[in-house]
């Protein structure tokens, strides 16, 4: 999984680097586009911890039948609701696109760029739920591979419809987008293959099984899509907060962002992988393999993150050099890298506490959690810093947000640790 994380967010940054060579206007225009993408994001991921809980679980217990039916049934209901979810976000993006802080000529540029980028947007959905049903059943394999693959294909056509080729113009910003949804179509298409052969569906029995499963899915998936739904949010108000700054600003923003998620492909790797894992310890009872994987799973983040966040740090100059052609953007980027990078470690705790939480029936806790590293650590920080300092303070006081965040994620943890042994319940 941490190889196909690191593809698919490879991927991405490059994409933003891509589209930096096409000037400053584009890639501001690209980054005012991140939140809702990732509220897209938020709600697919929401929705694929609570396939994976409730599938994992059913296999733990040797439900077998009815990980199947439950199959179909999250197969069905996420397509259609993500599709409904890009044609409201198709509708509403001047209005929202104007609050975030964009004037009129990056309006414009989003415009043409907005439409392939949700059918892109609605392709990944779709292919996550089919990885989400594979990681579910313990192949973690096929999904990575499936990653390298789309994210292969997207390298390949991104500089081919952005820039052209010979006598064929390019795309620009727009190409982007299609060169993504191609990628993720191809990439649905070999997927489905693959599912063909596994036994893992159910045609029958699906009325009756929404029936019993309709309040155990959303009692896991609604919390989590909260959870999920926040970060576009603070994105948002974060990407408000940096409009104000200047448009370099907003630029090297964007792709700080892009070098955050992939800075953290080990912890997001875990927080796809580790669920299933633990929501079948959760389905057979064994609460002291609980313990220990999440012991595990602290200290591989904490060291990882650490160690590669030192590393960037101090070759923040070149990874800017590397990613922008512009001189201002790239200062701004490299005091961004500097202080953001070392502090994902904590980060990655309060990632995993959350994680885990869905995966082993504590959904409003994990979604509380998400609630306060947002809206009580990181976005009072990340203001206070942006007001006292400009990006030098923001930097710093998103820095500051993410390890209080971290430390607090560990105390809740701890406290969970040491409470008895009991199954909790799904509203606890």
């Amino acid at each position: 999984m941490a190889i196909g994380v690191l593809a698919l967010l490879g991927f991405q940054l490059v994409d933003s680097a891509f589209i930096a060579r096409l000037g400053t206007a584009p890639l501001a225009a690209q980054s005012f586009t991140f939140p809702l993408s990732f509220l897209v994001i938020g709600i697919q991921v929401g929705m694929g911890i609570a396939i994976a809980a409730l599938i994992s679980r059913a296999l733990g217990a040797r439900e077998t039948a009815r990980a199947r039916r439950l199959g179909s049934l999250v197969l069905l209901v996420g397509t259609v609701t993500i599709a409904l979810l890009v044609l409201l976000l198709w509708a509403i993006q001047t209005p929202v696109f104007g609050l975030l802080g964009a004037d009129e000529a990056s309006r414009a540029l989003i415009r043409d760029y907005w439409g392939p980028q949700l059918l892109a947007a609605w392709l990944g959905a779709v292919l996550y739920f089919g990885y989400s049903l594979f990681r579910a059943h313990g192949d973690t394999w096929l999904p990575g591979k499936m990653m390298v693959i789309t994210s292969l294909l997207n390298l390949v056509l991104d500089p081919l419809l952005i820039f052209g080729v010979g006598p064929w113009e390019g795309l620009g910003l727009p190409g982007a987008a299609w060169a993504t949804a191609i990628a993720f179509a191809i990439g649905l298409l070999l997927l489905a293959q693959r599912l063909r052969d596994k036994a893992w569906l159910a045609a029958e029995g699906l009325v009756g099984e929404m029936q019993r499963s309709l309040m155990p899915f959303i009692g896991i998936a609604g919390p989590a899509m909260i959870s999920q739904l926040m970060p576009p949010l603070a994105a948002m108000l974060a990407i408000s907060v940096v409009a104000s700054l200047g448009e370099p600003q907003v630029a090297a923003w964007g792709l700080a962002s892009r070098l955050e998620t992939l800075s953290l492909m080990v912890v997001l790797a875990m927080t796809m992988s580790l669920p299933p894992w633990l929501g079948r310890c959760y389905g057979a009872g064994d609460w002291e393999q609980v313990h220990r994987l999440m012991r595990l799973a602290l200290r591989v983040v904490v060291l990882w993150q650490l160690s590669l966040g030192v590393v960037m740090a101090l070759a923040s100059p070149w990874l800017a050099l590397a990613l922008s052609g512009n001189p201002e953007v790239q200062g701004d980027l490299a005091i961004l890298i500097r202080f953001l990078l070392p502090s994902y470690a904590a980060l990655g705790v309060c990632m995993i506490v959350v994680s885990a939480g869905n995966a082993l029936g504590w959904p409003l806790r994990a979604m509380l959690m998400s609630g306060a590293r947002l809206f009580v650590f990181y976005l009072p920080c990340l203001w206070l810093g942006a007001w006292l300092g400009e990006l030098m303070g923001l930097a710093m006081g998103a820095a500051i947000g993410n390890l209080l965040a971290g430390l607090a994620a560990w105390q809740v943890l701890r406290r969970i640790l040491a409470s008895p042994r009991r199954q909790p319940s799904n509203a606890a």
